[in-house]
């Protein structure tokens, strides 16, 4: 699926770009059914927000029991002073997560694409397994910032194997948000490690080399359609949305079946529920 100059990009800067990986059709069914999953939530059963800041003071029961099922999370600035929501729901909804890949027909249908499957072998994954599922809003106006972070800190197998799957469902641009990362910074060791044990939750402190700046960090602006496909340990992130236009997206996470997949990762699958790959 990958010819040889993206397989080269992606060993010198952990990341890759590719243009119109999937449909209109794809794009306009996967957003359809987000928003159907959006009207139908409601949040006075629960008001889980979303925040990369302070996690282990911020990760809720009910952040930890989406790791096996679907559930929407506010934005920060989703509310006022009030408690009350600051505009509409449906602008209000920062993301759905985690298990919509196994467990929604449309997201399935969106994620199970031998396409994907064989960018996954491309890149090293031989026996792909998809752990959790995103769908990002990114609403305007309060869009939240994503601080910079590696996608292994989440997801740690021995050795390192997470890989990033990023679809842009909107054209992502410096206005409204669009990923940012450090060419060849999947080369840097991996810097902290999300451990859950039960309900207990901490971010261990592995290593203190600093995160990327605008000197070393470079836009990933891309269309609608494209795929981003990064490394575990490239640091990336994505500044506030300010801008009166959205950037919804869908990301998922697999690791790779050969690698050992750490007992204290905060999303673990049993017999009843076995993890899966692209296909």
């Amino acid at each position: 699926m990958l010819n040889e100059a993206q397989k080269q990009q992606y060993e010198r800067d952990g990341y890759i770009v590719i243009p119109g990986f999937k449909s209109p059709a794809e794009i306009s069914a996967l957003r359809e059914r987000a928003a159907k999953i959006v009207n139908e939530f409601d949040p006075s059963v629960a008001q889980g927000i979303f925040t990369t800041k302070d996690q282990e003071k911020k990760s809720d029961e009910y952040f930890l029991r989406s790791d096996n099922t679907i559930r929407c999370f506010f934005e920060e600035e989703a509310f006022g002073p009030d408690g009350q929501l600051k505009q509409a729901k449906e602008l209000s909804i920062n993301k759905i997560g985690h298990a919509m890949h196994d467990l929604d027909p449309v997201f399935r249908a969106f994620s199970a694409d031998p396409k994907l499957a064989a960018v996954a072998r491309d890149l090293g994954l031989a026996e792909a397994q998809v752990w959790q599922s995103m769908y990002i809003f990114k609403q305007p106006g309060i869009g939240g910032e994503v601080r910079w972070h590696q996608d292994a800190t989440y997801f740690d197998t021995t050795p390192i194997s997470v890989t990033t799957f990023w679809f842009a469902l909107e054209d992502a641009t410096l206005d409204n948000g669009c990923l940012w990362a450090e060419p060849g910074g999947h080369r840097t060791p991996l810097r902290e490690r999300f451990v859950r044990n039960g309900d207990n939750i901490r971010v261990e402190k592995l290593d203190a080399t600093p995160w990327p700046d605008d000197s070393t960090a470079v836009p990933l602006e891309c269309k609608a359609g494209s795929l981003v496909c990064f490394h575990g340990l490239l640091p990336h992130y994505s500044a506030p949305n300010r801008s009166p236009v959205s950037r919804h997206a869908y990301t998922l996470h697999a690791t790779d079946a050969r690698t050992a997949y750490s007992p204290q990762n905060w999303i673990q699958r049993g017999a009843d529920f076995p993890v899966r790959g692209f296909i």
